[in-house]
């Protein structure tokens, strides 16, 4: 698995102790997490909605499996992700969330809250919360017994999201090219992305876009 982390400007400061909390666990499991910034505040700002546009290129494009984001409440970052079309993105506060999250909405992103609540321990919150998530295979259900209506309604949701939204390489051609532009011009994504997107259009609009 593929996981990438993106945290907003307000929290650049807790970039690395997100990234070594993730890092552990991910290296447990045999996943590769990639740092998508903010890794300090010397890099372009990233605001929140600017991480919902970042993590759908990473997601439809291939080049991220999972995406661990957030923000001071995780609120934002939230609803900014789950604007997109492919995202399924989760409020986070604590472990049983983590688990609850992965076994019955079975979605491919999170966000985490790194100013509210965030004090003494939260090293260790994180690390409890990234072992919960990637605990076990995504959409085993909780309880077991209801396994198979949650991976039903599951489907059912993706399929209203394809309704829903339009396609991603729509939304890059749409979308306020300036803003665009100032989201995927960093020196992170064009370390990671180029390397481990799929083929395709969504790859070649970003290559052209950063020309």
């Amino acid at each position: 698995m593929k996981i990438a982390l993106i945290n907003e400007n307000s929290q650049a400061s807790k970039n690395s102790i997100i990234f070594e909390a993730l890092n552990e666990v991910a290296q447990d499991k045999g996943f590769e997490v990639y740092n998508y910034g903010m890794e300090n505040n010397e890099e372009n700002n990233l605001t929140y909605v600017q991480v919902g546009l970042l993590a759908a290129i990473l997601i439809n494009s291939k080049a991220a499996d999972f995406i661990v984001t957030g923000c001071g409440t995780g609120e934002g970052a939230m609803l900014a992700l789950n604007s997109f079309p492919n995202v399924l993105c989760g409020h986070i506060v604590d472990s049983l969330d983590a688990y609850l999250f992965s076994q019955i909405n079975a979605g491919n992103a999170i966000s985490i809250g790194y100013a509210k609540g965030f004090g003494w321990g939260g090293e260790l919150t994180l690390k409890y919360i990234f072992e919960r998530l990637f605990e076990t295979e995504f959409g085993g259900g909780y309880p077991k017994e209801r396994a198979i209506p949650e991976q039903t309604n599951k489907r059912i949701l993706d399929e209203v999201k394809k309704v829903t939204h339009k396609d991603m390489l729509t939304i890059l051609k749409e979308i306020d090219q300036e803003f665009l532009y100032q989201t995927i011009n960093r020196q992170q994504l064009k370390k990671y992305f180029f390397d481990n997107a799929e083929d395709g259009a969504i790859k070649d609009y970003i290559r052209d876009i950063l020309k």
